[in-house]
């Protein structure tokens, strides 16, 4: 099973990626960082007659690695009790892929695929990180994708989530149930 994760992070070597390593650990992925490529906020078209403007960004080679995997990993930091703002940016576009004649079938393809979200927070995450697991739960549902689970880890600074035993376990635990599946 072909596995890509979809990293939110804004920080190299942050707490979201230490944790997302541990899941991973041993697997063979498709590591796409966002923070790597240009992806511009979306200019909603849905109800121009022109349509989404095309966008001279990196998006449909983002958006191809994603398509061409079978389970997704949804990586990020908890920011503002929600995703981190490029991983919504990743998201909104997805409104203008269904609009997309060069993917016609964007939304059942999409629709074909697992996800699994792991995300930190540094201020009570178990709690306070749940708005956006529902957040995520929504989108998904619409998308018709399966979602098989979350990790919400603790950590602020830098290599705290390496002390979030709970985090840590449920991280280990994850890697075992994805190791099964490839």
């Amino acid at each position: 099973m072909k596995i890509a994760v979809i990293d939110g992070g804004t920080r190299p070597g942050g707490n979201t990626e230490l944790l997302t390593e541990e899941a991973l650990k041993g697997l063979t992925v498709d590591r796409i960082r966002l923070n790597e490529y240009t992806i511009r906020p979306i200019i909603d078209g849905r109800h121009a007659e022109e349509g989404f403007p095309e966008m001279n960004d990196d998006y449909k080679e983002v958006i191809d690695r994603v398509l061409a995997a079978e389970l997704l990993v949804f990586a990020t930091p908890v920011y503002w009790y929600s995703m981190s703002g490029i991983m919504k940016n990743f998201v909104d576009r997805w409104s203008q892929m269904m609009r997309d004649g060069n993917y016609p079938d964007f939304k059942n393809t999409m629709g074909t695929k697992k996800a699994f979200v792991i995300a930190v927070g540094g201020d009570l995450p178990e709690i306070k990180g749940l708005p956006m697991i529902q957040q995520f739960q929504y989108i998904f549902d619409f998308m018709g994708i399966r979602f098989e689970g979350y990790i919400l880890g603790k950590g602020n600074k830098p290599g705290d989530v390496l002390d979030d035993a709970e985090g840590m376990f449920a991280a280990g635990q994850l890697r075992n149930k994805l190791a099964a599946l490839q």
